[in-house]
């Protein structure tokens, strides 16, 4: 029957095939999903199994030790490479096992017996055996325990023999460390393959008997858990819903550091972190670079201020912290004079090492213009300006360059942002600084400042505070101002002060000779949602798994991988109604709360004015 013939159900006479409905013809053509997941070839050895391009081999657990722990299996599963598992569970009846177990005891006994008769010395796996069995009838016989047969069936996968080969001696090298042992299922492969498909069918029924606790060993599911005994919430284990609950103060650094691009939720989460830190009596001090926490900080009774060269509100960089019981005063000046040696770099666009000597040399003359030694007491002392240091450098030969250099600082544009005497108080629980006013040239400039300020306070009086500095890439950019980034890393543990570093700049942190040491400083390491032209490096520089990759990637906002130490888990940030109306940065909710409490206002007035219209 020709083709138009079948079409039109019209009969060959020379065809004795019986005509074809048009839905029969469609439904020849159908492909079914078993066509679609088939291999285009397959090939049975006694070893292995040839799937197209794949090849596949199959193993059995034969033997187990005498006792199993909690997670032995969790190495397996969490296994870098392509395989497939089944365990098969199948229950024993505890009657006919009772009864098996009595002979078997009465065996073992009469083997004691008759050792102890023969006056041979005592065996001491015969007295072992012994006392398992009857520990175990009691268990069976109360109930406590059951028995079952056990079969695991394992199926690895690779492109070649000598990758099953390599992966094979992986997988057997941490069995067997365990004393669990496999063996490939020899002329058995074609069962074994099928044994490990969702199906759920036991064609290999290679089975050992377990009783229930070590059976329970076996649960593949193993994640971390996260969380401490006392601290703050951070968020939800995405692996099992449980909480990530930690307190910074109580790991072996204080130290934290955020990386994520822009609208990942990185501000959101550390906002919320801020706000449950604070009722743990910790004071907050935050380096805001876009006015984002100046609203959080007037909700919980905090202060703002705003650094920038119209602001009134100044650091004097010669102020001087008071000495501790164990500090001493020139330990303390001269620490001093080398930070400000590093904010005159920036500030100059670097310095020659003449220049550098010039420099270090009028900071300790303008000191002691002001009667400041390394013997004063610096309680009652009165700082110079960076006017005094400027008419110091004058009067110094080879600094005319340098006193050119000054003059913007001094007299120029810049001259009302630092020569002003420091009107600034931090006694608050929390205090902001923001510097989104302050022209880009001069960030590094005023975070340096900040920083070194902040130092200071943390230096003159013990107490629990976090810092928190936000867009750390700024300070990235120079070498003075990395340097000192790391230098609180490393010496804030000290004072009682943790360090939160957030950066969406991930290449220039990282490119830093001292972006890598922070992040080793840091107890805490937080990742959310990444551009792809950063993944690589993240990649690398925290040895995640492809898997873990693509999970930063394709994550939501507020969603990313939390490390403590080394365990990690993927984290979901958050956060009830009144803390997501304290630290929401949403355009979308800020101008709703905004409306919300202009008709508020208004709703207010117009009842005042009512009130008053009808008295």
């Amino acid at each position: 029957m020709s083709f138009i013939g079948k079409l039109f159900g019209k009969k060959d006479e020379a065809s004795p095939i019986t005509s074809l409905l048009p839905q029969e013809i469609y439904e020849q053509g159908v492909l079914e999903l078993k066509d679609i997941i088939a291999p285009s070839a397959l090939k049975i050895s006694p070893k292995e199994l040839n799937l197209g391009e794949k090849v596949a081999r199959t193993f059995f657990v034969i033997s187990y030790p005498r006792f199993l722990t909690d997670s032995w299996f969790a190495p397996i599963i969490n296994l870098d490479k392509i395989f497939n598992i089944s365990i098969f569970i199948h229950p024993v009846d505890t009657a006919k096992i009772l009864h098996h177990f009595q002979k078997k005891v009465a065996e073992v006994q009469s083997q004691i017996n008759q050792r102890e008769e023969k006056g041979l010395v005592r065996d001491p796996m015969l007295d072992t055996a012994y006392q398992d069995l009857e520990s175990l009838r009691d268990s069976l016989m109360q109930a406590q325990e059951k028995i079952f047969d056990v079969g695991v069936y394992l199926t690895i996968y690779g492109d070649s023999d000598a990758e099953l080969d390599k992966t094979e001696s992986e997988i057997k090298s941490i069995l067997e460390s365990k004393l669990v042992y496999v063996k490939p299922a020899l002329f058995q492969q074609e069962d074994g393959y099928k044994s490990v498909l969702p199906i759920g069918d036991d064609k290999l029924m290679v089975h050992s008997k377990l009783n229930s606790s070590p059976l329970s060993s076996l649960f593949p599911f193993v994640s971390f858990d996260l969380t401490s005994d006392k601290g703050i919430l951070y968020g939800i284990n995405r692996h099992n819903s449980s909480l990530v609950l930690f307190d910074r103060f109580l790991l072996e650094n204080y130290n934290s550091v955020t990386f994520a691009k822009s609208g990942s939720g990185k501000s959101y989460a550390t906002k919320l972190e801020i706000l449950r830190t604070l009722m743990f009596d910790t004071d907050v001090l935050v380096i805001d670079p876009e006015r984002e926490y100046e609203y959080m900080a007037e909700a919980v009774g905090g202060k703002s201020f705003n650094i920038s060269l119209n602001s009134e509100n100044h650091i004097n960089p010669f102020d001087l912290p008071i000495a501790r019981e164990d500090e001493s005063s020139a330990d303390i000046l001269r620490s001093n004079i080398i930070n400000l040696v590093g904010l005159f770099r920036i500030m100059f666009g670097g310095l020659t090492q003449e220049e550098d000597a010039i420099v270090d040399r009028a900071i300790t003359e303008t000191y002691a213009l002001k009667d400041i030694t390394a013997e004063s007491d610096f309680k009652n002392v009165d700082p110079p300006l960076l006017s005094d240091f400027e008419l110091v450098l004058a009067g110094m030969e080879g600094a005319e360059s340098l006193v050119e250099r000054l003059t913007k600082y001094t007299k120029g544009t810049w001259a009302g942002f630092i020569n002003r005497p420091t009107n600034v108080d931090i006694n608050k629980k929390m205090v902001v600084f923001s510097i989104r006013d302050m022209e880009d040239e001069l960030k590094p400039v005023a975070m340096y400042i900040v920083t070194h300020y902040i130092w200071n306070a943390v230096r003159r009086e013990l107490k629990k505070r976090l810092l928190v500095i936000d867009e750390a890439w700024w300070m990235m950019k120079s070498e003075d101002t990395a340097s000192f980034l790391l230098s609180l890393a490393k010496r804030g543990r000290k004072y009682y002060l943790g360090l939160a570093t957030i950066t969406q700049d991930v290449d220039d942190f990282l490119s830093s000779p001292y972006g890598m040491p922070i992040i080793t400083n840091s107890s805490i390491q937080m990742l959310m949602r990444q551009s792809p032209t950063s993944m690589d490096k993240i990649q690398k520089t925290f040895n995640l798994t492809d898997e873990e990759k693509y999970l930063l990637l394709e994550s939501g906002v507020g969603e990313g991988i939390f490390f403590v130490g080394l365990k990690h888990v993927a984290i979901k940030i958050i956060a009830s109604y009144t803390e997501d109306q304290i630290v929401t940065t949403n355009p979308a909710q800020l101008l709703a709360m905004k409306k919300s409490k202009m008709d508020l206002e208004m709703n207010n007035s117009a009842q005042a004015t009512a009130a008053a219209a009808s008295k």
